[in-house]
């Protein structure tokens, strides 16, 4: 048997995070020329599916599960009543310090009796913290939603997020970003966490999502840059056939579990970005061929203005018979079987 030689293990081990560090310069490259090819098709397709009603309300009565199963009832009417459009851009992409993994996505909608917001826009970006094993990922805002009287669909859970993110802001800056220790004395703090530990968020609406941060804690800018830094002469150093020693990080034994809105916001936003944005015509065309299955004489050239006078599509019509029952009185359009 061949002898180890750890020094040996250790030098290839330095080389194999020096190839890693080449592999995700090459991931991004992509990431900025698959957004330059992109765009103008983005452009094309915007002005196409803007004579289209109802258009996202069906990709959204497509989406996949992951993001399938957090769109309640009550969601869906909201998307087939008000729903008008989404966009996803990457916001960072020429900016000097920016990440191409950063991405907004915003949601237009038109006058309705649920909020009065015409765009909520829900932002991304991608950081790497300083502890928790060197953690990088996507963190975002809480986005306020004006909810009208008695239609928060979240229950108050946007708004304690929404809350507790301001009152952190206000304490960070009066102790120069070192509160991270005292921020579970703040009343927001309370009031989200206690929300949250009774389960308030159990039967999550779609919109909570809007009240995301983490899955593992706040990163700002600042952190970020730091830590892509330090990452940066490290590898310097490894390229250079230096040894690089891992430096001790002191870790923040604090639960942020504890007022975590929708822990998987991260996941179904990038699922939102990378799935549902660019192949938003294949889900489209599911939903018809949907209505094709169960003998419905609507055809994709029935999208005529001709075809109605007062410019309005039943949603019903276009997305089936069958009701999407998650426990809600509500009559939201309903729900189709999807085609593998």
């Amino acid at each position: 048997m061949t002898e180890i030689n750890p020094e040996e293990v250790l030098a290839r081990f330095e080389e194999l995070s020096v190839l890693e560090s080449e592999f995700e310069d090459v991931e991004l490259q992509i990431i900025r020329k698959s957004d330059a090819l992109h765009a103008p098709l983005f452009q094309q397709r915007a002005a196409v599916i803007a004579k289209i009603p109802h258009f996202w309300a069906l990709v959204f009565e497509q989406s996949p599960p992951e993001v399938d199963n957090y769109i309640l009832p009550s969601d869906s009417q909201v998307f087939a009543d008000c729903l008008e459009t989404l966009e996803v851009s990457r916001f960072e992409m020429h900016m000097a310090n920016g990440s191409p993994r950063s991405f907004s996505i915003k949601f237009g909608f038109s006058e309705n009796s649920y909020f009065e917001d015409k765009l909520l826009e829900k932002k991304f970006w991608y950081r790497k913290a300083m502890d928790g094993d060197e953690w990088q990922g996507l963190v975002s805002e809480p986005v306020k939603i004006h909810w009208k009287k008695g239609r928060d669909l979240t229950g108050g859970l946007t708004d304690a997020a929404y809350a507790l993110y301001e009152a952190r802001k206000k304490l960070l800056a009066k102790s120069n970003g070192n509160a991270k220790s005292i921020e579970t004395s703040l009343p927001e703090y309370k009031v989200l966490a206690k929300m949250i530990e009774q389960g308030e968020d159990a039967s999550n609406s779609f919109f909570a999502w809007f009240g995301f941060v983490s899955s593992w804690r706040w990163v700002s800018a600042e952190e970020s840059e730091q830590a892509n830094k330090l990452e940066k002469e490290r590898m310097e150093k490894r390229k250079r056939g230096e040894k690089v020693e891992d430096e001790a990080i002191d870790e923040d034994d604090q639960d942020f579990q504890e007022v975590e809105v929708f822990p998987q916001g991260d996941e179904l936003a990038t699922i939102i970005a990378e799935d549902m944005w660019p192949s938003a015509i294949k889900y489209f065309k599911q939903a018809h061929e949907a209505d094709d299955d169960d003998g419905s004489d609507l055809e994709i050239e029935d999208f005529d203005e001709e075809d109605d006078s007062d410019g309005e599509i039943d949603i019903r019509g276009l997305v089936g018979k069958g009701q999407k029952s998650k426990g809600s009185s509500e009559s939201p359009p309903p729900k189709k079987q999807r085609k593998n």
